[in-house]
């Protein structure tokens, strides 16, 4: 395989435009005074000062250009890369030469939702929003076909594999830290990351990826719901026993200091198994006199 000899952007300083104003109007002013001489004078000679004067000012049109604030121009010379320009101005340069237009401005993608799997298989919907500049317009222009097409292509690219290496929630996979919904910050790092490799071949700087969307699939989106209903339910009765256990204890301990009621142990578990059943139940507790003994 041929190794790629990448682009490198390289300043260029062209002439002031205002300056080549003068020797453009200067060959139109020598033509014109050519002309009227030539009619006072009957002079046949006069079209060789004319056609020169004429050349001279009709080729210095095309080489005058402008450069506005955060744009360059990239100048191409018969297939051979001069140069970019980037300050801002009015200026001239061989005009044979071809002035590429380029934004140094940053630049905003709003990537489409994208369907993928995350590491443990689960259809999920995702997109992402990339904001970019053009760091160096040789690699942008003449590296890649298309580098704004590049960057979207790369991005949906990067954004699959960043997200099939993440689980979507917690306690889905106990071997990895970070997911998709609870580390976001560490998820647009990797993300960033991955995004800055893949376009340094197209000179672009990735000033910016952060997810714009993240949902469960259609199909499975109900599923996933109930599944989490269920574990903060289980979340809310383990906070619920492990109250009601530290309550039972603390009843039991202040009955033994005051010595309110001596229990023994029969009673002391039926005095716990009640207050459990009172302080965990969903309905309010249904009070019942027991007129008799335990043990009767």
């Amino acid at each position: 395989m041929q190794a790629r000899n990448p682009s490198r952007e390289t300043a260029f300083s062209p002439l002031s435009g205002y300056m080549m104003l003068l020797v453009t109007f200067g060959f139109l002013a020598a033509g014109i005074a050519a002309v009227a001489w030539g009619a006072a004078e009957d002079e046949p000679a006069v079209a060789l000062i004319v056609i020169p004067c004429a050349l001279g000012f009709f080729l210095s049109l095309p080489g005058y250009f402008v450069v506005e604030p955060n744009m360059g121009r990239a100048l191409v010379l018969f297939g051979k890369y001069r140069g970019t320009v980037r300050t801002t101005g009015f200026w001239w340069t061989n005009p044979f030469t071809s002035k590429k237009s380029i934004s140094l401005r940053a630049h905003n993608l709003n990537g489409d939702k994208l369907k993928v799997n995350d590491l443990l298989g689960n259809p999920i919907e995702i997109a992402v929003v990339v904001v970019w500049q053009v760091q160096d317009t040789a690699q942008a222009l003449f590296d890649v076909e298309q580098f704004e097409h590049f960057v979207s292509v790369q991005s949906e690219s990067a954004l699959r594999m960043v997200a099939s290496r993440h689980p979507y929630d917690d306690g889905q996979a106990g071997d990895v830290l970070t997911t998709l919904r609870g580390s976001s910050d560490v998820v647009a790092q990797e993300l960033q990351a991955e995004l800055s490799t893949r376009l340094t071949l197209a000179g672009i700087e990735v000033l910016e990826a952060r997810l714009s969307h993240l949902a469960y699939a259609p199909e499975i989106a109900a599923a996933m719901l109930q599944r989490q209903q269920a574990s903060a339910i289980i979340a809310a009765r383990k906070l619920i026993v492990e109250g009601a256990v530290g309550m039972v204890e603390m009843a039991l301990e202040k009955l033994s200091e005051k010595q309110t009621v001596v229990l023994d142990d029969e009673r002391r578990a039926t005095l716990t198994g009640n207050l459990l059943v009172v302080l965990c139940g969903q309905s309010n507790a249904q009070p019942v006199l027991n007129t008799g003994s335990l043990y009767n």
